[in-house]
């Protein structure tokens, strides 16, 4: 060895019970826990300052949505009519990529929407295949690009090449095309090289070319946030609290344990994977037998919408239904928009948008099922 080279050392990964309601086996958060730290502001003023320029979305938190009995009992009427639709998407997209990539492969889910799925594929994978795969979360920031320490940390760990990163649902491919960008650029200078193949449960934007389902279907954890996510909150990259050994940051909000639905939500879709693996193998052979190459049809839909309604950038259109979900949860929205008045999976979407005074227009040639319009504030 070099006498020379020194070593890095960097932090360990966070667990639950610690970090997180997770079990320390589902996942490995790649995070510094800033749970003692008041990062929450008002979501108008927090909007108003990041459609002004002066602070980045990931600079600070919004309010976490707290539902009320009502919304709760809807989200597990939705939870249980959707789980076995999700556990479709989870075998197959599961079984793509244990079929492309190999068996050894370590999961790496983008915080903290990809989480979930993250745990559940690991499951799968253990259930139908007897396999133990190594699954980490960790952060990736629009604008700032995915956790360059976190990726070392996985680089010195692991064999980059095995490394699936897994998200939920795509949109636009606004994360897509981040994660692509993000690690060619840490490739360069001899930097570790890892495969942007992005695998997700559901891809309506036609982003990606590993997924469970091109449809724009209902995933029940859109619906609430960190108590369906291990009761972790949204990750943070603020200079004040992130130094430039550590990790992307965020927050376990252990005070919402006593409304927590992330065992819950994983338990119920945990339950259909015996009553979803032969529709699920089919799944993945006919999509294997698709044309995968993503055709990016989703962004030219986003611009057509952001010019009819008269929007100055496509960042403030958020298609589909996880999307559209996250407008009314965390955001300050100005209309939503569905194909159809009444579609069953959108329950949640009408309720959110009463609850809040969202208008909501019916337009019958929209490409997704739904999108949400953030408005803009001078």
């Amino acid at each position: 060895m070099n006498p020379g080279h020194v070593t890095r050392v960097f932090p360990g990964p966070l667990t639950g019970p610690d970090f997180g309601s997770y079990g320390p086996d589902e996942v490995k958060w790649l995070l510094k826990d800033l749970s003692a730290l008041a990062l929450e502001g008002d979501l108008a003023a927090r909007e108003q300052r990041i459609q002004a320029g002066l602070a980045h979305y990931a600079e600070s938190l919004p309010v976490e949505f707290q539902p009320d009995a009502a919304y709760q009992e809807l989200f597990r009427r939705v939870l249980a009519s959707s789980a076995h639709r999700l556990a479709v998407a989870v075998g197959a997209v599961t079984d793509l990529v244990l079929a492309e990539r190999g068996t050894d492969i370590v999961l790496a889910s983008l915080a903290r929407a990809g989480t979930p799925v993250g745990v559940l594929m690991r499951r799968w994978a253990q259930h139908h295949h007897g396999l133990d795969l190594p699954h980490y979360a960790v952060s990736i920031v629009r604008d700032r690009g995915i956790d360059a320490n976190a990726m070392k940390y996985l680089a010195a760990h692991h064999d980059p090449e095995k490394v699936v990163f897994v998200d939920g649902w795509t949109g636009k491919g606004a994360i897509t095309r981040e994660l692509t960008e993000a690690l060619a650029a840490l490739a360069v200078d001899d930097g570790p090289v890892f495969n942007p193949d992005l695998a997700v449960l559901a891809d309506p934007g036609s982003c990606v070319r590993t997924f469970g389902t091109r449809d724009d279907f209902l995933i029940a954890s859109a619906c609430l946030n960190s108590t369906v996510s291990g009761l972790v909150s949204r990750t943070v990259l603020n200079a004040d609290f992130i130094g430039p050994d550590d990790f992307h940051g965020a927050k376990f909000y252990a005070e919402l344990a006593d409304q927590d639905m992330s065992a819950v939500l994983l338990d119920a879709v945990t339950a259909q994977f015996d009553s979803a693996a032969a529709e699920a193998r089919t799944r993945r052979e006919q999509i294997q037998r698709t044309d995968r190459i993503p055709t990016w049809s989703g962004w030219r839909s986003v611009e057509e919408v952001r010019i009819s309604h008269g929007i100055s950038s496509v960042n403030f259109v958020k298609p589909g239904v996880g999307e559209t979900t996250r407008v009314l949860l965390r955001r300050v929205p100005w209309m939503i928009l569905v194909r159809s008045a009444n579609d069953p999976e959108h329950e949640h979407i009408r309720a959110l948008a009463t609850a809040r005074g969202v208008p909501v227009e019916v337009v019958p040639d929209l490409a997704y099922s739904c999108m949400g319009l953030v408005k803009e504030i001078s």
